[in-house]
């Protein structure tokens, strides 16, 4: 029964990469009509849908040019004198096949459409006092030195700064090709154990910090009706120098059906706050209506990894040990200071592993 319920599911499986490969060449023969090029906004979405399908399809065809080679390989050991060498072909076909199945079972996996967006990040100093507020400051230090490993732009859109350092919150966004694919699960409640500087008795401190990641959305995904929104003007705060401070140009935004504020103070002039802090309505506006649709996939199937829900604690940060852990994963890695200068890739890798497997068992089943 077992053995007939796999080979139903690769028959699925086989019969699903068929039909993509269809849709994808079809889609070449598409993309390459002048009459479809001269409409340029259903070229970009055809051209966007061909690019989505194209890693799919060439694992496909190189999976069918292994097990052809293996067929042939066969058929070849038949002959004495070509034997020993379609013998070798044959078992190193054959050993590719499985390898070969399970990445395309992880590739038809659904893709998260928001993969590919840029974030908007929102780091607050959670218990703890200062030495929370400097933590803050740590994981903001943490996220741009990756970002600048990435080659990814950072724009900081709002912060609060204490006087030691730390922030009580900082507000950023990191523009890149699939920011948000490995900083998605970065989202949760961040504890760092560890002596503060302030303190002089060298009691161990646990402090916290909220981690907010959210997929920036364009105009067309979000439409916010103007009359909704009650604007204000500021004077900026903190750093900048003195021609920030003389001017209105810090903006407040009241969006007053949900009751969202949003600040942003970062820039010289109205226009671009004004600017940046509309990006970040609409984030959090595209927030609320993605959590509702993650809230109903979640009351049918909870993943290890998590939702990033921000009052879920994620990661521990033990300075004594030199140890940081991600307690969805249950993996712990102990070069902190590497870590905190941004080498966080193994840890996000296998968080995407753990996505990844969890999501194909809920598939499976």
């Amino acid at each position: 029964m077992l053995r007939a319920n796999k080979r139903k599911e690769e028959i699925d499986m086989f019969d699903k990469l068929e039909a993509v490969e269809k849709r994808y060449e079809e889609l070449t023969k598409m993309i390459a009509d002048p009459e479809v090029i001269s409409n340029q906004s259903e070229w970009q979405k055809l051209m966007k849908e061909h690019a989505g399908m194209e890693e799919i399809v060439m694992k496909f065809r190189e999976y069918k040019k292994a097990k052809q080679a293996m067929e042939e390989a066969e058929e070849l050991m038949q002959d004495p004198d070509m034997k020993e060498l379609a013998e070798e072909e044959y078992y190193n076909s054959k050993e590719q096949l499985p390898k070969l199945e399970e990445e395309l079972k992880i590739l038809l996996i659904p893709k998260d459409p928001d993969d590919d967006k840029n974030i908007m990040c929102e780091i607050r100093a959670g218990a703890g006092g200062e030495e929370a507020a400097l933590f803050a400051g740590t994981l903001f230090r943490m996220y741009s030195m990756y970002a600048e490993k990435k080659h990814w732009k950072l724009e900081v859109l709002n912060e609060n700064e204490t006087g030691l350092g730390g922030y009580k919150e900082i507000s950023f966004m990191i523009t890149g090709k699939g920011v948000y694919s490995r900083l998605k699960f970065e989202s949760g409640v961040h504890r760092v154990q560890r002596v503060p500087d302030t303190e002089s008795s060298g009691r161990i401190h646990t402090s916290t910090a909220t981690v907010a990641v959210l997929p920036v959305v364009e105009d067309v995904e979000i439409e916010i009706n103007p009359a909704d929104i009650k604007m204000e003007v500021f004077r900026a705060s903190g750093a900048g120098g003195q021609h920030i401070n003389k001017t209105s140009s810090a903006v407040r935004l009241i969006h007053e059906p949900t009751g969202i504020v949003v600040e942003c103070q970062t820039e010289r002039s109205q226009f671009q706050n004004k600017d940046n802090a509309m990006k970040m309505l609409r984030t959090k506006l595209y927030e609320i209506e993605k959590e509702k649709q993650d809230n109903e996939i979640a009351s049918s199937r909870k993943t290890q990894v998590g939702s990033g829900d921000r009052s879920e604690k994620i990661r521990t940060y033990n300075y004594p040990q030199g140890r940081i852990t991600d307690h969805r994963i249950g993996m712990s890695i102990y070069q902190m200071e590497n870590f905190l200068n941004g080498d966080i890739d193994e840890m996000i890798d296998n968080l995407i592993t753990a996505d990844r497997a969890e999501r194909l068992k809920g598939e499976e089943n």
